[in-house]
């Protein structure tokens, strides 16, 4: 029987038949901390905007292993990015919706200096002054790469907190839906919402956003800005990773 239940001490909801898959029980001595990214590991290896050439990447690499950051522009991402991996890894544009690259970046775990995984930050989706010929180029790429993406790539789909459940990131989650991937959902910019109706409306849309969305396996609120729910955010990218690294 599939349910929902709020996983004492951190601030996310988990669906019960995926809590064991999803969580790594790590055994640490007292007093040492858990894994996390290693702050400033992240290097740029390149940005791809030609569809053959994120095709010739990713047969290349079919068994890559990391995290794929996606989002409508202007939610974020680049400041979330840099807020978990260290700052100024993550490329901005001053013009939000111009980045149409595939950006790669590899990143190690505190501790780890063997195991590598991947960072990818997509381009945005969903600007409005995005004309019809960018968008379907959007559209070539992000098809190609989800297609091919590693099974053990997470997907990490960011929305604005003020602004959840937009009609472009709808038909974003309609896109993706039949690439069965696994994903997580990351409201961001909580710290903008300032009254607690504000954050109760937000609460009560999760239930229908999971019955919705089978793909999203957790939700997050976080701040990039105040830090607000990163450790826990933080904590479950690697249970991810160190999960994936033992298939």
């Amino acid at each position: 029987m599939s349910c929902l239940t709020m996983v004492k001490g951190f601030n996310y909801l988990v669906r019960c038949d995926d809590f064991l898959e999803n969580i790594v029980v790590r055994l640490r001595p007292p007093g040492e901390s858990m894994s996390k990214i290693a702050k400033g590991s992240a290097q740029f290896k390149m940005g791809i905007s030609q569809p053959a050439q994120l095709e010739q990447w990713l047969n290349d690499n079919p068994n890559a292993k990391g995290l794929a950051f996606v989002g409508r522009s202007n939610v974020g991402k680049s400041s979330l990015i840099n807020t978990l991996f260290g700052r100024k890894t993550a490329r901005t544009s001053k013009t939000p919706g111009r980045t149409r690259e595939v950006n790669i970046f590899e990143f190690k775990l505190e501790g780890d200096n063997e195991e590598t995984f991947f960072l990818f930050d997509l381009p945005g989706y969903g600007h409005a002054d995005v004309n019809k010929l960018m968008s379907q180029r959007w559209e070539e790429l992000m098809g190609l790469f989800f297609n091919k993406m590693p099974s053990r790539v997470l997907l990490l789909n960011l929305q604005d907190s003020r602004h959840p459940q937009q009609k472009t990131d709808l038909h974003f989650q309609d896109f993706i839906i039949n690439f069965n991937h696994e994903a997580f959902l990351i409201f961001n910019k909580i710290d903008k919402l300032k009254t607690q109706k504000d954050r109760a409306k937000l609460e009560k849309q999760k239930p229908a956003i999971f019955a919705a969305t089978p793909f999203f396996k957790q939700i997050y609120f976080v701040s990039a800005e105040n830090s607000k729910g990163v450790p826990q955010l933080e904590d479950a990218l690697v249970n991810y990773l160190l999960r994936v690294n033992l298939v």
